[in-house]
């Protein structure tokens, strides 16, 4: 009874650990006058809390169809080159081609041609604008022969910022698509495996993995003029503490992970610490998930959960790999009740046998 008690007095001194257990969490609860819901994870909570969608653009962008390659749009550049029939003709002399000065459609969508006057160019293709053009001056020199070629300037481009070789791009037959696209401005310099790629449409935004960009021609959606295009690597992180392999602030290392994943991820539970009946993941949850959880409809403001996993049930593994990580969470494993005795018996039996070595050397 004696050992019993000082045991008991050593613990409550304090020893060595690395967070709370699993009593002292669950004091922590709503229920007993705290501020976090503890919650413990089964099928329905797994449905609930599941995040949204995996990322990937939206009906607006993927029932945009491609734009004509050769449409001329708005601030783009054109060159015209003129053959003439006539000895002296209004551009040049017969037979010798004549390449006016390069033409860029003004705001309005017109550019203007000596003898021909303000012509509407954006909208038309090089074809339809060279039959308007000869339309215009047939009058004026016989059967002119124009070439119109459209060289992609302000209008048909889009920016790139995060890939190989950021910067402003033209949109031409062979960069139409987001594919194209960024594998003409020279690739990606992260990790494709978890490198997110996000399109700026106006005030329309969507995002999509590039591994999933160049796994489905689906989400390989044709650009529009003025799109802004984001590649960035994934900056997604969660905490893990406790009794696990590693204790540390970790990166995403895929774009979707579970419970059980970023587990096996840490190097596993510690085997000799950690209390699989007690795995929490500590999150603090929006409005809508929090009502969905509780099967509520009143919270309007985001409220702290701790959802607490025991491996040791029937389908403690499955649920495990079922709840997903979320950008945030932490991931605490508690130490087995056992390991604090164990500790305070190694203070105990350490005490005593420096007590027993003390007298020895003093003669007592």
């Amino acid at each position: 009874m004696a050992l019993f008690v000082v045991a008991f007095t050593v613990s409550a001194c304090g020893l060595p650990r690395p967070g709370p257990n699993k009593r002292e969490i669950f004091a922590g609860s709503v229920q007993q006058k705290g501020n976090a819901y503890i919650v413990s994870v089964n099928d329905r909570v797994v449905q609930a809390t599941a995040d949204a969608p995996n990322a990937g653009f939206d009906a607006a962008f993927l029932n945009a169809g491609r734009i004509g390659a050769d449409t001329i749009r708005r601030g783009d550049k054109l060159l015209l080159t003129v053959y003439e029939n006539v000895e002296e003709g209004l551009f040049g002399t017969a037979g010798a081609p004549s390449t006016l000065t390069e033409l860029q459609v003004d705001q309005t969508g017109h550019i203007f041609i000596p003898y021909a006057g303000r012509i509407r160019a954006a909208g038309n293709t090089p074809e339809a604008l060279r039959q308007i053009i000869t339309r215009k001056l047939d009058a004026q020199t016989p059967d002119p022969q124009f070439i119109v070629t459209r060289a992609a300037g302000d209008g048909s481009t889009v920016s790139i910022v995060g890939a190989g070789g950021q910067g402003v791009y033209p949109i031409e037959a062979s960069t139409s698509t987001l594919s194209t696209m960024i594998a003409a401005a020279g690739g990606v310099t992260t990790d494709p495996e978890n490198t997110r790629v996000t399109v700026i449409r106006g005030s329309h935004k969507g995002t999509v993995w590039l591994e999933d960009l160049f796994a489905s021609n689906k989400q390989d959606i044709a650009l529009r003029p003025g799109d802004r295009i984001l590649i960035q690597e994934d900056t997604r992180r969660f905490t893990a503490l406790g009794a696990t392999g590693s204790q540390s602030l970790v990166e995403f290392p895929q774009p979707n992970m579970t419970a059980i994943e970023a587990i096996a991820y840490l190097g596993g539970l510690n085997s000799n610490l950690a209390d699989p009946t007690g795995i929490f993941i500590f999150r603090d949850e929006t409005p809508d998930y929090a009502n969905r959880v509780l099967g509520r409809n009143d919270f309007t403001t985001p409220k702290r959960f701790a959802y607490v996993l025991d491996l040791t049930e029937p389908t403690g593994v499955f649920l495990g790999r079922d709840f997903e990580i979320r950008d945030g969470d932490t991931i605490y494993v508690t130490e087995a009740p056992y390991v604090q005795w164990t500790k305070t018996l190694s203070v105990l039996t350490s005490s005593a046998g420096a007590a027993n070595s003390l007298a020895a050397a003093t003669g007592g």
